[in-house]
């Protein structure tokens, strides 16, 4: 199957004679001349800027035709927890309308007036980081009701690397759409030439990338606006991949403290590092352990790996005094593994090593795939 994509690049800008990263939306000569005349609809959230202004406010600046504006999980504005319900609104200028809940997939009705759809937000990296699930629900929308989608690139924080179980099919949920690993090593732009080229939609959807400039996937990119309300900075960016998996377990990741996905611990662990999770309204209004003392660890200074750091997970699985009580969710935590197989081999007592060995064979496959969509220079 065919499918078309263009790729528009604009004018590189040094500064003390280093080139500066240019993400898509950077790039407004690029594409301004697309939307010229065009009823425009803008998927985006508070990381969709340009210089410190929002990507809404400098198109309608610019006199663009902006008729909708849909918001992923946590809002058009970022300010609502995950997982908490995002509503419609209506204002003078657009109708803002969610993708999170039921909707999560813009409507016939909603592109009907609309010539042509931008996606621009931030991801980083991470197979069930549900930004990815929004751009293939749209992708599909775009597809089924002959829709161009602009996609403004934006660099992959966890772009170096690739690592953990390729998804199952089986465990297919909005936390993990498709048979790509944990960490896939791609940006926005990228996995949409995979979701194209792998036939992942019924039809194939007509996008133009407007790539980052002075980017390539070894290049540290450390992100100037929080991409979701628990990811406030780059350490939690890069320890989430490794302390997500916490999640549907017993153990607290810091939600609703000062640094979410940057401690560890629960009322029952060990350790010298303490904290209480506090209800914050708009990050984490219902935290797990809230107004409990936790023990733990204290990982916000600590040395990231390369890699997905099960050590964490498999330690605070052998200490938790209660085994059968560890896994609050055992089924969404295997929608997150993406199978079936990693929750029992914590439980059995497997070894880092022996359970990463386990995904090889699949992460080689992928690896060869992955390589036909690259849009930049690979780590490799």
């Amino acid at each position: 199957m065919r499918f078309s994509f263009t790729l528009l690049l604009g004018i590189t800008l040094s500064f003390g004679g280093v080139a500066q990263i240019q993400t898509g939306a950077d790039q407004l000569d690029s594409y301004l001349p697309l939307l010229k005349n065009k009823k425009v609809g803008l998927i985006v959230n508070p990381t969709s800027e340009i210089n410190n202004t929002h990507l809404v406010d400098t198109l309608s600046s610019l006199n663009v035709d902006i008729k909708r504006v849909f918001g992923p999980e946590h809002g058009f504005r970022g300010n609502v927890s995950a997982g908490a319900h995002v509503s419609n609104e209506k204002t003078d200028a657009y109708e803002i309308i969610s993708l999170y809940g039921k909707n999560k997939k813009p409507t016939k009705e909603q592109l009907s007036d609309l010539d042509i759809v931008i996606f621009d937000i931030q991801d980083v990296g991470v197979r069930f980081y549900t930004y990815i699930s929004t751009l293939h629900y749209v992708m599909e929308a775009c597809a089924e009701n002959h829709k161009e989608l602009i996609i403004l690139d934006r660099p992959n924080p966890n772009g170096n690397y690739i690592d953990g179980p390729v998804l199952n099919p089986k465990f297919k949920s909005f936390v993990g759409m498709h048979s790509i690993p944990v960490v896939h090593g791609l940006t926005i732009g990228e996995i949409a030439q995979m979701i194209n080229g792998e036939n992942w939609i019924s039809s194939p959807c007509e996008i133009t990338i407007i790539n980052c400039l002075n980017y390539n996937h070894n290049t540290s990119y450390n992100l100037p606006v929080k991409p979701s309300p628990n990811l406030p900075n780059i350490q939690s960016i890069k320890l989430y991949p490794s302390l997500c998996f916490f999640e549907p377990t017993q153990i607290s990741v810091g939600r609703g403290t000062e640094s979410p996905f940057q401690v560890v611990g629960s009322p029952l662990s060990k350790g010298e590092y303490t904290f209480t999770p506090k209800s914050i309204p708009g990050v984490s209004k219902y935290p797990k352990h809230e107004n409990k003392e936790c023990k733990g660890l204290d990982l916000r200074t600590s040395n990231t790996k390369e890699q997905i750091d099960l050590s964490y997970l498999i330690q605070y699985y052998s200490d938790y005094p209660n085994k059968a009580e560890f896994f609050t969710k055992p089924s969404f935590f295997n929608l997150l593994a993406g199978n079936d197989q990693l929750i029992k081999q914590i439980k059995e007592g497997w070894s880092e090593e022996k359970i990463r060995n386990s995904w090889q064979e699949e992460l080689n496959k992928y690896k060869v795939m992955r390589k036909k969509y690259l849009l930049y220079a690979d780590f490799e």
